[in-house]
């Protein structure tokens, strides 16, 4: 086999690119560094310069994938010129649809396979951790407004990350054909955890229609 000449400054990002690629149609367990040898004709050594094993092909694959689950999330949450609600809502819609269209990936992002790898390359503080910090800074901004509750926000984060990643996994994985009514479930879900957290003690900004009925007294 002739192998290309690729200049070392792109290889890397083209091994990462046929990676991702393989997994977009195919389990990550599949996944080998001879599969990217192949895909480029260079050799098993041209590899090892960037990846010494699979293990850190990996490691790069999480880093990567969870900016780039970051740009799905924190960039809604940050749109300060919008309603903190709106905000939120439309950045939990967007959670639920990076993962319908990257299922592979947003099983090795949150998967038990590989924790090993993800618990020693980033933190769940980390600013580009898909998200969670710009929600923490999202609810603490709700809570000096007095439209959320005074608590944990650390705490809350997680418990309204644990309920969107909880819905992502039933969606991906085809569990009672869910992927049907998840809109519908994504909304009450939403309404649930917005009722549980408002003050009422402001008046909620938000173009959401079902907003307006939370705070409506029940008779």
């Amino acid at each position: 086999m002739i192998k290309n000449d690729y200049h070392h400054g792109n290889l890397k990002e083209e091994f990462l690119r046929i990676a991702f690629d393989f997994i977009a149609k195919d389990d990550v367990e599949n996944l080998t560094l001879k599969i990217l040898s192949d895909a480029t004709g260079t050799s098993r050594s041209a590899i090892y310069r960037h990846f010494s094993s699979k293990d850190a092909l990996i490691e790069t694959m999480i880093i990567k994938g969870f900016k780039e689950f970051d740009t799905y999330i924190s960039p809604l949450l940050r749109e300060t010129g919008k309603p903190l609600i709106d905000r939120c809502y439309m950045s939990g819609k967007s959670y639920l649809e990076f993962a319908k269209q990257n299922e592979n990936l947003y099983r090795l992002l949150f998967g038990k396979k590989y924790a090993h790898i993800r618990e020693n390359s980033l933190s769940i503080k980390d600013e580009n951790c898909s998200g969670f910090s710009s929600l923490k800074l999202a609810i603490e901004e709700g809570q000096k407004s007095g439209i959320l509750k005074k608590e944990d926000s650390f705490h809350r984060t997680i418990l309204i990350w644990s309920s969107l990643h909880g819905l992502a996994s039933l969606i991906i994985d085809g569990f009672m054909d869910i992927d049907k009514i998840y809109p519908e479930l994504y909304d009450k879900m939403f309404q649930d955890i917005l009722a549980s957290s408002i003050t009422n003690k402001v008046k909620l900004l938000s173009s959401i229609p079902f907003v307006e009925k939370i705070l409506k007294p029940t008779v």
